[in-house]
């Protein structure tokens, strides 16, 4: 295991410098008005000339990208540019990731409690009345366009349940409905696939035999069932835990909360540069994180899987 975690790591960090590097040249490829800032139409072409000098954009392309992955090695992803200028993009990162780390651990939590029961009480009542409106959610969910379904619970519920509309700090009911929101795609797809890998555990031959013997039905799903149906869920768990905790982007937005996800969407509008490339950067490294924990996480829930190639291979 120790060899394909370092074989997994040169791979990820190759992923990685390709990322950057791509959005490096995209970025490049963008209008110069977006390193200029909000008052590029009042300067003079000397101006911004010497700006964009300063800034090293009119170095060879080489030497700025070589700059870059010095740059963001040292955790330096430069200043703002539009959204709060002169002020390091690291700076306002420490400021928005514990919204987004708040919600999303929170949605993670409530997603993997209600997804994870809805999957197994599906399965062991499958053809039931509640198999079929779990099922039904499920297809809703993954049917119907998300901003509707999120903009029906800000109108409709908020109403409902006299809940705040928006979020505010101060106010702890105002945080009741973004984190139930951002945890209703996650809880769908826990559902459904715990209650496909236990209907596929519940009819193998193994089960019928232990049935055969004897065996309880509650020693058969603890020991049996549940272990062996949740294995392959184990490798979506962390990429889904990263991208959750990385915070929605159009949730964010709709609250008016000051996270990451609602900041990128700001930084775009804005055409703040360093800022935008800075977010890429972190949900990239984010995703290829949990790509590679997924694969842990699978061998720890099921020793008996290898890695690494043996024989004919994985």
């Amino acid at each position: 295991m120790i060899k394909y975690l370092f074989k997994r790591l040169a791979q990820s960090i190759f992923t990685l410098i390709l990322i950057i590097t791509v959005v490096f040249l995209l970025l490049r490829l963008m209008p110069e008005e977006g390193y200029l800032g909000t008052n590029a139409d009042k300067m003079s072409n000397i101006q911004k000339e010497t700006i964009l000098t300063n800034l090293g954009l009119r170095d060879p392309i080489i030497v700025q990208l070589g700059k870059f992955y010095k740059n963001i090695a040292t955790g330096d992803f430069g200043k703002s540019i539009t959204y709060r200028p002169d002020i390091k993009v690291s700076e306002i990162l420490k400021q928005k990731i514990p919204y987004s780390l708040y919600f999303g651990l929170v949605a993670v939590g409530l997603s993997l409690v209600v997804g994870v029961s809805m999957g197994i009480i599906m399965a062991r009542r499958k053809n039931s009345i509640f198999d079929k409106l779990g099922t039904g959610y499920i297809v809703i969910i993954n049917a119907v366009p998300a901003a509707v379904y999120y903009l029906a619970i800000q109108l409709y519920v908020t109403n409902t349940l006299k809940l705040p509309i928006l979020f505010d700090k101060d106010n702890i009911a105002s945080w009741i409905l973004p984190a139930i929101s951002m945890s209703l795609v996650n809880t769908a797809g826990y559902a459904m696939w715990m209650r496909r890998y236990m209907v596929d555990e519940l009819n193998r031959d193994y089960v019928k035999l232990a049935r055969a013997k004897g065996v309880s039905e509650k020693n058969i799903m603890a020991h049996h069932v549940l272990r062996n149906a949740f294995v392959p869920m184990a490798q979506y768990l962390p990429a889904s835990i990263l991208y959750t905790i990385a915070g929605s982007i159009y949730i964010e937005s709709l609250y008016s909360i000051p996270g990451m996800g609602g900041l990128l969407v700001d930084a775009i509008q804005r055409q703040d540069n360093s800022l935008v490339q800075g977010l890429v950067i972190i949900y990239s490294s984010l995703g290829i994180l949990g790509l590679v924990l997924g694969d842990i996480a699978m061998t720890l829930a099921d020793p008996r899987i290898k890695l690494e190639k043996t024989g004919g291979g994985r």
